[in-house]
């Protein structure tokens, strides 16, 4: 055995130790009734090719499509025992969190593996975890090395460009531009923005991860660009509607410098506030606002 493949073994199996009595080690067989708990769970086994296995999504999963038809168990945060228990699951992912769902479903005999909770950060490591507790580790391995070459194909492409400030809305009084909530230092879009060649107009010196701003201050700040995502609907049809509504707003804002220049990209793509295997789409979607680049 090579150093690399001893190097991979030995990974998986400090990522079984870590999941624990989570996923029974002494069985060989992959499970194959799968529950999802969160959204950026969901969209990693689909992006796994493990998505005939899923047989129960959270409230909040939208991505793919195809998950509208699976039954759902409840939030993230709280998770419904019992009617995962119903599903007759092989397996259920949970995220670490304020909950006693684990404890519930062990009392119940049903296996769990908890994974870490999303940000930019811990998008490969979740993958990597979700892989080996479904029986597919070298297919996250894939997906993992695919998404970083096209971050880094990102970063090369925005190298020698001068980096745009940008302000990114996650938040609002629905049907107008007050009480707007940005994204600040730290979070899981910053990093992302950093990446497409942008830079966070909120100043450093402001400890919030997402604080709360005004219209003037929007205005002082002067961003290049402003990504707007604070509106979010409950139907694809429902979305276009608010999405064209906001654009109508940031219009008449003529006060402010990203506005007057036509450079206020609104979006109710979810992938843009879900840590998954998406981020590298948001990353590629941003370096094409903010510097016109095009991605195969």
């Amino acid at each position: 055995m090579t150093p690399r493949l001893i190097r991979r073994a030995a990974t998986y199996a400090v990522l079984l130790i870590v999941l624990g009595s989570s996923v029974d080690a002494q069985t060989t067989r992959a499970p194959m009734r799968l529950v999802s708990t969160s959204p950026s769970i969901t969209e990693t086994l689909f992006a796994l090719g493990l998505g005939d296995r899923v047989v129960g999504v959270s409230n909040y999963c939208r991505f793919p499509p195809a998950v509208a038809a699976l039954p759902k168990v409840g939030a993230f945060l709280t998770p419904d025992a019992e009617l995962i228990a119903r599903l007759k699951p092989d397996l259920v992912f949970l995220h670490t969190g304020p909950n006693s769902a684990a404890q519930q479903l062990a009392a119940l005999s049903i296996r769990t593996a908890v994974v870490d909770r999303g940000s930019f950060e811990t998008v490969p490591s979740t993958i990597r975890q979700i892989g080996v507790a479904a029986g597919v580790p070298d297919a996250a391995e894939r997906l993992i090395a695919s998404i970083n070459a096209r971050l880094d194909r990102v970063r090369s492409a925005v190298a020698s460009r001068s980096l745009r400030g940008v302000l990114i809305i996650v938040g609002r009084q629905t049907g107008t531009l007050s009480d707007i909530i940005a994204v600040g230092h730290g979070s899981y879009l910053n990093a992302i923005v950093e990446i497409a060649g942008g830079r966070n107009a909120v100043p450093s010196t402001v400890k919030a991860e997402y604080p709360r701003i005004s219209m003037e201050t929007v205005i002082s700040l002067s961003p290049d660009v402003i990504i707007d995502v604070g509106e979010m609907g409950e139907s694809p049809a429902d979305s276009e509607r608010r999405r064209q509504v906001t654009e109508g707003l940031w219009r008449k804002q003529t006060l402010v410098k990203a506005a007057r220049e036509g450079r206020v990209f609104v979006t109710t793509d979810e992938a843009f506030t879900v840590p998954g295997p998406r981020i590298v789409n948001v990353t590629e979607t941003m370096a094409t606002w903010l510097h016109g680049l095009r991605f195969p």
